[in-house]
């Protein structure tokens, strides 16, 4: 149950990381305050995960995870270039989340 509410936490901040682009900085509210409680909903749900996930793994897999679901909805949404080596930075990421994981795996919290 712990990892669900990590994977919320990294879903609701990818949205509050994206509405802050939209947001304009902080001139539209609308977007202002699905940021704002956005955060403070993800944040919550990462400290419901943290009861069970030690927190260098939960940590490690809500910044991976988000940075990135922000680099791809960035590239999607907001039409920002991705280079090859922005690419290749990415898959380390992911490479680096599936280690971290892998690490982890039987050590219990």
């Amino acid at each position: 149950m712990s990892y669900l509410y990590l994977m919320i936490a990294i879903a609701v901040e990818i949205v509050a990381t994206s509405s802050l682009k939209a947001s304009d900085g902080f001139t539209n509210w609308f977007f202002t305050m699905i940021s704002l409680i956005g955060y403070g909903v993800s944040f919550y749900c990462l400290s419901i995960a943290l009861r069970e996930i030690p927190v260098g793994i939960a940590y490690a897999v809500w910044s991976g995870v988000g940075t990135v679901g922000i680099c791809l909805l960035a590239w999607l949404i907001y039409k920002q270039n991705l280079s090859l080596i922005s690419i290749v930075g990415i898959l380390f990421i992911i490479v680096g989340v599936i280690i971290v994981n892998l690490g982890n795996a039987g050590h219990g919290a």
